[in-house]
């Protein structure tokens, strides 16, 4: 006599392995719980008829985390909800993070471009006291002074750089420099340019304005950080390919011309590029040192000039009557020069893939 057991037997091989599979918190279920904790969060100001942007952000970033959490731990166990509850909190905090900087872009070009015409590229503001007028003066003015504070800081801050990563080496003349580094790199943009004006001012008497006390401004704010972005590149370089370089004779000076630059080269640029873009919004010390003028000055070393920023600021907190024109050509002011800096970056990238060594690229 044969007993047969009719009991269901589990699932074992690919059956079962497909049916684990099947339990998958995927990334369909965490945008239906995204969604129904917006759904929470707007309950947070529909009574009262406003939006609480705070509250709702705040509430459906909580509400987010939990339901993931209890989601993600019903469906694959306690382990996958911790990593998923995990998952949300870093994105959400790259999401407020990024919400600000998006905002800010979003606001500069939506009121930027209502005088993002030919006629703010062409014109100054000399004789207009209204409607009207341009930031050409301006732009000028933004490229001449940050040209010479590039100029001046690039290649003291590379040679700077260079000692400290290749020559340095720990002495103490090194260590002390590195400190004056790291003080400079926290000095308050005013404090230049009042350094800046006194310098001038005992050599040229008081009251000198002009782009080369501006340039000499941003330098001492450029440098420090031009110091350090070079500095850290030059150490990524691997010691193999200095030593490979010092077995076939080749001297120091010339490694670190052939091999250690062009290998850190990438990054140096976009060091420079960063530190340009630290100093071309600078305000305060250009009030001090450069001053304001309503028409183009080429000269950098004798006169008032007007950049960016300024005229941004005067634009603003004097605006004229109507004030809607003074205040169109602050927000047009300031989109000019964040796609100036976009500019930049591009150019950056564009030449760090080019000069970098082909085996490198």
């Amino acid at each position: 006599m044969t007993i047969t057991d009719n009991r269901p037997t589990a699932p074992s091989g690919p059956e079962q392995r497909s049916s684990l599979e099947n339990r998958k918190f995927d990334r369909r279920s965490q945008l239906l719980v995204f969604a129904a904790a917006l759904g929470v969060g707007a309950l947070t100001w529909l009574p009262g008829g406003e939006i609480n942007w705070a509250r709702w952000v705040v509430v459906t970033v909580i509400v987010y985390c939990l339901g993931v959490y209890v989601a993600a731990r019903a469906i694959e166990g306690p382990r996958a909800g911790v990593d998923k509850v995990m998952e949300a909190l870093v994105t959400s905090a790259f999401a407020l993070v990024a919400a600000p900087l998006v905002s800010l872009v979003y606001t500069v070009i939506s009121e930027g471009v209502r005088r993002f015409d030919s006629e703010f590229f062409t014109s100054t503001m000399r004789g207009v006291v209204g409607e009207g007028g341009g930031a050409y003066h301006a732009i000028v003015g933004t490229l001449i002074v940050t040209g010479l504070a590039t100029l001046m800081s690039v290649p003291f801050g590379l040679f700077t750089a260079i000692y400290l990563a290749e020559y340095g080496h720990g002495t103490k003349l090194a260590k002390s420099i590195q400190s004056m580094v790291d003080v400079m790199t926290g000095i308050p943009s005013i404090v230049a340019g009042l350094f800046a004006y006194a310098f001038f001012e005992l050599l040229f008497g008081p009251g000198t304005r002009s782009g080369l006390a501006g340039a000499v401004a941003l330098t001492v704010l450029m440098t420090p950080v031009v110091v350090r972005s070079a500095e850290e590149m030059l150490k990524l370089v691997p010691d193999e390919l200095r030593e490979a370089s010092y077995a076939l004779g080749v001297p120091k000076w010339k490694t670190v011309v052939k091999v250690v630059i062009p290998t850190a080269i990438a990054g140096i640029i976009t060091g420079v590029v960063l530190s340009i873009a630290r100093v071309i919004g600078e305000t305060a010390p250009l009030l001090v040192t450069v001053g304001l003028a309503q028409g183009t000055n080429w000269n950098p070393f004798d006169g008032r000039m007007t950049t960016l920023p300024v005229f941004t600021y005067y634009q603003y907190v004097q605006p004229g009557l109507p004030p809607e024109a003074g205040q169109e050509r602050a927000w047009a002011a300031a989109l000019t020069l964040i796609i100036i800096v976009m500019v930049l970056f591009t150019l950056a990238r564009i030449l760090s893939t080019a000069l970098k060594p082909k085996g490198l690229r």
